[in-house]
């Protein structure tokens, strides 16, 4: 078997006692990085392991490292029971852990206290609000909510965080406070507020090191969907605007004619920013009338969105699918194809 505990966020005083004395007893243990205030305190007490580091040197990229562990966890598997240690808890922000659970072997799972727990506690947050936990190498940015709680963890080095930086930034203004995070639970705990345009300053960045993004205000947000789909509906709420509330369907086809003529006339122009104007004027229209559905209560924008995602991906096989095009025309040609199908 292989046993997966979690060494807490801190020091030996925030470990289980349980996984304390698994580790005692433990003939095999491997740790995925000694860098962790525990570890050394284990080390007094005569603990012996194998430890990961260097695994983190000899690749470029992340999975690459996660894969090499695997395999080694693997091989020592065939010769015995073993116990593998990771900081925090192991179901939280470990992609090894992950790995294991998916190859049949046979894998318990012992707790540790997350290092969100000692996060909540210590920055006075109520996770009820809602936040999202990121993997700071490797997350899309289409997903960050700044209305949420942001939490950063693998903030390993300068690097990372100045990529952490620049998406932020996109959304975000470079004063805006964040929270930078390390060791948090031990004696070198640091907990440091600096602008965000600071972020890849910091000399405390470390492998225990989380960044903590405050839920930004409204104001902040005037580029989010979710913000224009709010506007909207102010519009056309009982406080919004009487023009707007008056319109239906039917009212608002002469202007989605006008609009799109003159985004057209703005293609033709190549200016920029008439073309972003001209852009949020068709998009506006087509916010209006999902609205109105919204209000009748028979479809809203969730469904106009689903509706176009689910048939780009339907007359697209060449992209989604197992069809092949390798020329514009070709492409074409699949797309009226599948359309000529779904018309039947």
């Amino acid at each position: 078997m292989i046993t997966i505990v979690g060494l807490g966020p801190g020091t030996l005083d925030q470990l289980p006692l349980g996984v304390y004395r698994l580790l005692q007893a433990a003939d095999t243990v491997f740790l995925r990085t000694k860098e962790h205030p525990v570890v050394t305190e284990l080390m007094a007490e005569g603990l012996t392991f194998t430890t990961f580091d260097h695994i983190y040197e000899r690749h470029d990229v992340f999975e690459a490292v996660y894969e090499e562990m695997v395999e080694t966890l693997l091989a020592a598997h065939q010769k015995g029971d073993l116990v593998y240690a990771v900081p925090g808890h192991p179901m939280v922000a470990e992609r090894v852990v992950q790995l294991l659970l998916a190859s049949h072997v046979e894998v318990e799972i012992k707790g540790g206290q997350s290092f969100l727990d000692e996060l909540f506690t210590r920055l006075k947050i109520d996770p009820i609000e809602g936040f999202q936990l990121l993997d700071a190498t490797d997350f899309d940015p289409i997903q960050l909510s700044f209305r949420q709680h942001l939490v950063f963890c693998q903030v390993y080095d300068e690097m990372i965080a100045s990529h952490v930086k620049l998406i932020l930034l996109e959304s975000l203004s470079p004063d805006d406070e964040v929270v930078i995070v390390t060791a948090l639970g031990s004696k070198e705990e640091v907990i440091k507020k600096v602008p965000l345009y600071q972020l890849d300053h910091e000399t405390t960045l470390s492998n225990l090191t989380t960044v903590y993004v405050p839920p930004a205000a409204d104001a902040l947000l005037p580029q989010t969907f979710s913000s224009l789909r709010q506007t909207v509906a102010t519009l056309r709420g009982p406080a919004g605007c009487p023009w707007d509330r008056k319109q239906t369907h039917q009212s608002l086809k002469k202007h989605l004619r006008e609009e799109t003529e003159e985004l057209l006339e703005a293609l033709d122009g190549e200016d920029i920013d008439h073309l972003i104007e001209e852009l949020g004027d068709v998009l506006l229209q087509v916010m209006m009338h999902a609205q109105m559905g919204e209000e009748s209560g028979w479809f809203n924008i969730d469904d106009v969105i689903q509706a176009l995602n689910e048939k780009l991906i339907r007359r697209h096989p060449h992209v989604f699918g197992d069809l092949t095009a390798n020329t514009p025309e070709e492409a074409f040609a699949i797309w009226n194809e599948m359309k000529k199908n779904e018309k039947k």
